[in-house]
């Protein structure tokens, strides 16, 4: 079960913006992509999403062509958040949330949806947003209103427990993906590491598979579990997260002295070095 590129290539306008990208992400794990701007991040992202076809190669979620599935099989076991979520009608917080269950309407319980929309809403930390439209929320706190739209989507069938917010479902994670386009951007950092902090549950407890594209290099060492690193539409290094945050290598990718400084606490902390 993984959610896999093979040799893919995405052209847009006689331009490559992405070339010979080949990587799977599997479930239980969390793959940050990094990469300067303009690497092809969220490009990568929305073609493993399905959102964008690939000119050569192909996207296998659990074994199967992405582009020979239905778009409800695959909202059903795949979520994104995205970079940025344009929407202006005048929904409520709550009604955002639910969105998420979409994919689910005919299969699942009106008393289900509530209680899984209730339960994201508690773990994305807007309870105090809920009843608010969602066009007069700031940028950090959309953000927060997507990740629970997102949780809710991928949840599936699964049932939470509001004692220890979490799903319990044995199929809940297995073979779903949960996409997350620069998930941080505009938060504090007390929701940034809460933010992080759930997708990386929703992988080691859950079972997802989780991406996330970040751009603070401690962030990936921090949450990720493995890190593919792209440049100008290539992948130049890929594989555990130790054995590629080097400074070497990212001083190289983002042309700017990096260097690791020891951590009182243990480890490194990686930190751009002014020229």
């Amino acid at each position: 079960m993984s959610l896999m590129a093979k040799d893919v290539s995405f052209v847009a306008r006689g331009r490559h913006l992405l070339r010979d990208i080949s990587l799977a992400l599997a479930p239980g794990e969390v793959l940050a992509i990094l990469g300067p701007n303009g690497a092809g991040k969220s490009t990568l992202l929305r073609v493993l999403a399905g959102e964008y076809q690939p000119a050569k190669g192909c996207v296998m979620q659990n074994g199967q062509d992405i582009s020979s599935l239905s778009a409800l099989n695959l909202a059903q076991r795949r979520a994104v958040m995205p970079q940025a979520a344009s929407m202006t009608f005048p929904f409520g917080v709550r009604d955002v949330v639910a969105l998420g269950r979409a994919p689910f309407r005919k299969i699942s319980t009106r008393q289900l949806d509530q209680k899984l929309v209730a339960g994201a809403i508690a773990v994305a930390d807007i309870n105090h947003l809920a009843d608010r439209p969602y066009p007069a929320l700031s940028g950090g706190e959309k953000q927060r209103v997507h990740l629970a739209r997102a949780l809710v989507q991928i949840w599936g069938m699964g049932g939470f427990d509001v004692t220890s917010d979490a799903v319990h479902d044995p199929q809940c994670g297995s073979d779903r993906f949960l996409l997350l386009d620069e998930p941080t951007a505009g938060l504090d950092v007390s929701h940034q590491h809460a933010l992080l902090a759930v997708a990386r549950r929703e992988a080691h407890d859950n079972n997802v598979g989780v991406l996330m594209i970040l751009h603070d290099f401690n962030q990936v060492t921090a949450y990720a579990d493995r890190v593919a690193v792209l440049q100008s539409g290539e992948i130049v290094a890929q594989g555990e997260v130790a054995d590629v945050m080097q400074p070497d290598l990212l001083s190289a990718v983002f042309k700017s002295p990096i260097r690791a400084i020891d951590d009182p606490k243990g480890g490194h902390v990686l930190v751009s070095q002014a020229v």
